[in-house]
């Protein structure tokens, strides 16, 4: 009988459980983040981020914001100013309206027109495609899109 039957979304202290993706979180224009976040949702930034973010499934960096610090996440779009590393599992999108000031580790890259990056472009991918120089030395990989 399902009336009687255990919410399957509850955990063992009463409160519903969070199930699926995790929420979106926003830091607004005007609003100043210091300190490291940690995350395992979406991330859109407006503001002004002092400090590293981790784990995140997705960065958004619109065209006001900024972060000063490393960021780490399967996604990151990049329309703002970024003054730290970039790490992104999966992909990075550094939009015309954007500079990114440290080097970015990617296995996908997409760079617009108009884009400032100071820094290395490294492309990590696990298929036998050899990017390296005479040297040996990693040549950086980008697209650039008109």
């Amino acid at each position: 009988m399902a009336i009687f039957a255990k919410d399957q979304n509850e955990r063992t202290d009463g409160r519903p459980a969070i199930v699926g993706e995790a929420a979106l979180s926003l830091v607004g224009a005007g609003m100043r983040i210091i300190g490291d976040i940690e995350s395992t949702g979406v991330i859109k930034i407006e503001g002004t981020v002092e400090g590293c973010i981790r784990g995140a499934r997705q960065v958004l960096l619109g065209r006001q914001g900024e972060i000063t610090g490393d960021v780490h996440a399967r996604d990151v779009v990049i329309g703002g100013r970024v003054e730290g590393n970039v790490f992104a599992s999966e992909r990075v999108e550094v939009q015309g309206t954007s500079s990114v000031q440290g080097d970015i580790h990617t296995k996908s890259i997409v760079v617009l027109e108009g884009a400032r990056i100071n820094g290395t472009v490294k492309m990590d991918d696990s298929a036998s495609d050899d990017r390296s120089g005479e040297n040996g030395e990693s040549l950086p990989a980008v697209a650039v899109m008109r």
